[in-house]
């Protein structure tokens, strides 16, 4: 699908399960530009040594972490079989990933036996003896494969691995030969690409492919593999600091596009795979606040452009000989309130992911024929995130294949079949989903300090009625107008079955409302999306759900800054907070234009040295520097030594100052038997992942403390496992 690439993503935790593993987050999906640059980018020559009187917090949560890795590792076994899409269909074959490298099956044979395409053992790097250290276990050098790309007629594969230490993908080439013939030339790698971030076959022997440079995609090259070798020769280079540049392929696979696009513009250039030239085609010239995203249909174009009211996305029409904004034809807009999130063209039929007014998720299904007969597919009312199926290389089929979850639901899948709307549930006993789990969705509205209506979903075991006494997680992000993950966690799962109840707001700055939600809380609104997160709090407690004392406040990265602005203004608020790989300092950052992402976040935070308004805005609610003298709540910071993105000085500089505070406040005014003392933890973990541990048990260990601090603060019992009768 068509994942609105730079302009609509969803960033997820790259988890590498192995075996384990019970889908795939990261392998398959298209790697995005806002993945990349939501979060802040930063170079930190702070050691870990220097953090070490800040970590010593974390041991009085060892022997609940130990008992919390269990209960986890058991929740992840749970459920290790629900579907996924991590596997790749070829004419023929069907290749998937296993721990050591690729495999595939030949579906023409009655018992197929797999064989190993790529072993990862023998791509170069292995041999490095690089370890990382995380307390008493070392982890050796090893790769991890990202995404796949098979060629039109299956004769090659390139595939993208990762380091667990370092974030530069290497490209891997594989030749495919024929199964157990090794006189007839047998899978092998004829060639490596260091840092290749998008790549797409245009034919079975041109490769496009984008660079990564200082976390940023400006050229595309082009990779011919020859009867006498390879030739690499370069295709387009940005010039605009500001924009990050990618590859796709088009739903058909007739189409390559290079998609060029900053916070505030697109610019994209196809090339034309049935044609033997392969020069690339400009659609339409980048122009300030112009979003579009383009699709294939029978030598036409589809184009999701943000030229409708307000605005925002409708779907527009174009020849493919004449491209441009002037030749567009209007095809389909939504109504009032309801907000398309992504596309796809599907045989003669666009799908369209759209979010009600409601908040729920749809899907329009928009025939190309005849556009007027457009009509709605409704999703169960606990759908909140939703993956797509890449159609095989033979499948000619007019078939949407996708999955949708919550974090508390795993992932069920669905077909529609968008000729007659005939939507098909995929679940083993037949049974609607919504009647699997026992838990409740409800959708609430908060009413924010300016008068506009929050989303927040809440998810739920027993009736609201009886929340009044159950434990809190609030989740938040709102920035870059990217939607709050909400994809299945199996430790939010957890926490639900154990009677917790888990809220997710959907603040200003963020995409769940449209493109306006996002426009409303940047640069000078900022201080919205702190006001929303403030209401959103105070509607569930009125609402009957926790209270202040059995709350905690969960975000990460850029979501870290109306969490922690709140903890300066409101700190009664919550009991506990925990950030992952925090931005915490705003105005330090956007005052140094010699980092790699200031001059281009500046759209979304201000620019503090050109602009007295912007800096007295950033003032006001940057975390670090409104940190005063006050009871807190306890905070857990996580953050990792090498992240590229977050500031490890500016995680430092926060929880410095502060422990300063809080015990500046309690010399000043003794603690009462009423007021418990906060403890600020600082978990600091070496590599480089802004988004986490691909380790499964290193990831583990970090879900496992975050539950133990979460427990303790809010002084809650950790939950016993039904004991087992004996026989």
């Amino acid at each position: 699908m068509a994942v609105l690439s730079s302009l609509l993503s969803s960033s997820a935790r790259l988890l590498a399960l192995s075996r384990l593993r019970f889908w795939e987050l990261a392998g398959l999906k298209r790697i995005t530009w806002l993945s990349l640059s939501v979060h802040r980018c930063y170079t930190s020559d702070t050691s870990i040594s220097s953090a070490d009187h800040l970590s010593s917090g974390i041991e009085r949560y060892k022997d609940l972490q130990k008992y919390f890795y269990k209960r986890l590792k058991a929740t992840y076994r749970r459920f290790s079989n629900i579907p996924d899409y991590s596997v790749v269909c070829g004419h023929h074959h069907v290749y998937f990933i296993e721990g050591d490298g690729i495999y595939r099956m030949d579906q023409r044979q009655s018992e197929p036996e797999p064989e190993q395409v790529l072993n990862l053992g023998q791509v170069p790097g292995q041999e490095e003896k690089t370890e990382l250290v995380n307390e008493e276990r070392k982890q050796r050098f090893q790769w991890i494969v990202q995404r796949i790309r098979l060629s039109p007629q299956e004769k090659h594969l390139a595939a993208t691995l990762k380091t667990t230490l370092s974030e530069e993908p290497r490209c891997v080439v594989v030749k495919l030969g024929r199964r157990n013939s090794p006189l007839l030339d047998p899978p092998h790698v004829i060639m490596t690409l260091d840092k290749v971030l998008s790549f797409e076959w245009a034919t079975d022997e041109v490769l496009f492919y984008t660079t990564l440079e200082g976390l940023r995609c400006s050229r595309v090259f082009r990779l011919d593999l020859t009867s006498s070798g390879s030739r690499v020769t370069s295709v387009y280079e940005e010039t605009h600091p500001d924009v990050f540049v990618e590859v796709a392929l088009s739903r058909d696979r007739q189409i390559v596009s290079i998609n060029c696009n900053s916070r505030s513009s697109s610019e994209v250039l196809l090339i034309d795979g049935t044609t033997s030239h392969l020069e690339p085609l400009l659609v339409q010239p980048r122009q300030l606040d112009l979003l579009y995203h383009v699709e294939h249909w029978r030598r036409s174009l589809i184009i999701l452009a943000n030229t409708g009211p307000g605005q925002e996305y409708q779907v527009v029409q174009a020849s493919l000989s004449e491209p441009s904004m002037v030749s567009w034809v209007p095809l389909f807009t939504p109504g009032s309130d309801t907000v398309l999130k992504d596309m796809d063209v599907v045989g003669d039929h666009i799908v369209l992911v759209a979010r009600t007014p409601a908040g729920e998720l749809a899907l329009i299904v928009v025939p190309l024929t005849d556009p007027k007969e457009a009509y709605a597919v409704q999703l169960p009312c606990w759908a909140c995130s939703i993956q797509t199926k890449t159609p095989g290389l033979a499948d000619q089929r007019s078939v949407f294949e996708f999955l949708i979850s919550s974090p508390v639901r795993p992932p069920m899948p669905y077909c529609l079949y968008p000729a007659d709307g005939l939507l098909l549930s995929g679940t083993k006993d037949g049974s609607p989903p919504e009647m699997q789990g026992g838990y409740t969705t409800t959708r609430l509205e908060a009413c924010s300090q300016d008068g506009s209506s929050v989303p927040v979903t809440l998810f739920h075991s027993v009736s609201m009625e009886g929340l009044k006494q159950a434990p809190l997680l609030v989740h938040v992000y709102g920035a870059y107008g990217r939607d709050l993950n909400m994809e299945f966690c199996p430790e939010k799962r957890l926490l639900l079955e154990q009677g917790w109840a888990l809220a997710y707001c959907h603040i200003r700055g963020g995409g769940e409302r449209g493109l306006s939600w996002q426009r409303q809380a940047r640069v000078e609104g900022k201080q919205r999306g702190v006001e929303d997160l403030r209401a959103c709090l105070h509607h569930l407690f009125s609402s009957g759900v926790s209270s202040p004392s059995l709350t905690a406040v969960t975000a990460c990265s850029a979501g870290a800054v109306p969490v922690g602005a709140l903890c300066n203004t409101h700190p009664h608020m919550m009991r506990a907070v925990t950030l992952q790989a925090p931005f915490l300092d705003v105005l330090g950052t956007m005052e140094d234009p010699r980092l790699p992402l200031t001059l281009e976040d500046r759209e979304e935070w201000g620019d503090p040295v050109e602009n007295p308004k912007h800096r007295l805005t950033i003032s006001s609610y940057c975390p670090l520097h409104n940190i005063t003298p006050q009871c807190y709540p306890s905070v857990l910071l996580t953050a990792y030594s090498g992240d590229a993105r977050v500031p490890l000085s500016g995680v430092l500089k926060y929880a410095k100052q502060l422990k300063n505070a809080i015990h500046a406040h309690f010399t000043m005014k003794p603690k009462s038997e009423n007021e418990p003392t906060p403890n600020t933890v600082l978990n600091i973990q070496p590599g480089s992942n802004h988004l986490g541990p691909e380790d499964f048990e290193l990831m583990l260990d970090e879900e496992a403390l975050t539950l133990a601090f979460l427990y303790t603060e809010l002084g809650l019992d950790p939950p016993r496992p039904p004991r087992r009768r004996k026989r």
